[in-house]
């Protein structure tokens, strides 16, 4: 066994069927406290006035910067492959600023 794979650590990561079909989404909202970010994934459809947040994710700063850094990464990679991501400005619809969460975090 080599130095380095004495040193790594592998990790198995087990993926249930329910999660594995994934969820549709097509809003995120973040925010965040001194000792932690959330991440709340919401799904809204065309022509109806409420939302649902269909996950919420909590994490340490730490790992909210591992994740952006990871996501640049896949887009940089995502755009080399397939051509660069039309600007969202000017793609997309005006973000509605009135959001209010209803029930409770």
């Amino acid at each position: 066994m080599s130095e380095e794979n004495k040193n790594s650590t592998e990790i198995s990561i087990e993926l249930p069927e329910e999660i594995a079909e994934g969820v549709y989404v097509n809003l995120s909202v973040i925010s965040h406290s001194n000792a932690e970010f959330i991440l709340d994934f919401i799904r809204m459809v065309p022509n109806v006035p409420q939302a649902k947040v269909k996950s919420r994710i909590l994490m340490t700063p730490q790992q909210t910067k591992r994740l952006m850094l990871a996501l640049n990464e896949n887009i940089r990679r995502y755009e080399a492959a397939y051509g660069t991501i039309q600007n969202v400005d000017s793609a997309m619809p005006p973000f509605p600023m009135n959001i209010k969460p209803k029930g409770q975090a």
